[in-house]
This record gives C-alpha cells, sequence and structure tokens, in this order.
C-alpha cells in the first residue's frame, strides 16, 4: 500500500448509532450521550421523525455544520441560518427521488459572497455529497428578508 493511501485510511472516520424498538409505536436510537425517538408506528405518530423526516434532518444538520465549519474561514459574519427541505417519495420501488431545500441566512454579507458559501456548503458536506450521489439534491440560498 502506498503511503498516501495509508494517510487516507487513517484519516476516516466511523460512526456508530443503536436503535431499538420500544413497542409497535416507536423506537429509540442512541448515539454518544443523546437519544431520539423514531417514528416507527406504521399509522405515523406526530411526536417523532419517520425514517424519511430524520433523512431531510440528516441533510439540513449537515448543511448548518458546514455553514459553521466554514463561515470562520470564509470570515463570513451572519446571525442565524434555516433550512427548509422538500423530498418526493415514489411508491415502487419506494425511494426518494428527489430533494429541494432552501438555505435562509440571516447577514449583511453580499449575493457573492453568499453563492460562495453555498459552494463550500455543498462542496464539503458529508451528508449533503452522500446524498447527491443517490438522488437530484438541488437547492438554494437566499438572505433572511
Amino acid at each position: 500500500m502506498s503511503p498516501a493511501g495509508s494517510r487516507r485510511e487513517r484519516r476516516m472516520l466511523a460512526y456508530k448509532v443503536r436503535a431499538a424498538r420500544i413497542d409497535a409505536h416507536g423506537s429509540l436510537a442512541r448515539t454518544k450521550e443523546a437519544e431520539i425517538t423514531l417514528d416507527t408506528d406504521i399509522g405515523g405518530r406526530a411526536d417523532a421523525f419517520n425514517p424519511a423526516e430524520l433523512f431531510l434532518a440528516a441533510i439540513a444538520a449537515c448543511m448548518i455544520k458546514g455553514i459553521e465549519r466554514v463561515t470562520p474561514m470564509l470570515n463570513f459574519e451572519l446571525r442565524g441560518v434555516d433550512v427548509t427541505l422538500h423530498a418526493v417519495r415514489q411508491d415502487a420501488p419506494p425511494k426518494i427521488v428527489s430533494v429541494d431545500y432552501e438555505l435562509i441566512i440571516d447577514t449583511d454579507e453580499t449575493e457573492q459572497r453568499l453563492a460562495l458559501l453555498h459552494t463550500n456548503v455543498r462542496k464539503y458536506g458529508t451528508i449533503s455529497n452522500t446524498v447527491a450521489e443517490a438522488t437530484r439534491l438541488d437547492g438554494t440560498i437566499r438572505r433572511k428578508a
């Protein structure tokens, strides 16, 4: 194995989540010191994220974390971030065929700087890059009104 290959392997990160069924209405997922109730009820439940909603939440979290990571490097000033996502699911075979998002940034930065932030978020997001390989991921960034 080449030295570059061994360096690349050492930089790999790993993640672990455990999930267990509580009852016919829900399950619980745990990682580190956190837990989240999962909507695994066939009829659905309003007080927990279902699998598709968790998928969208993971994309949103990736984008927000990416913004947190790049704003210091870009010296980008912001007061807040909102992400709205919408997915389309087909029935047969069941899969998410597209995800659209809108990043809303509370900032006084220029449109050019907003575009630069968006480019960085899309380029370096682990989850968004993974999703973009599997389905259409398309979105916009705009300043908060």
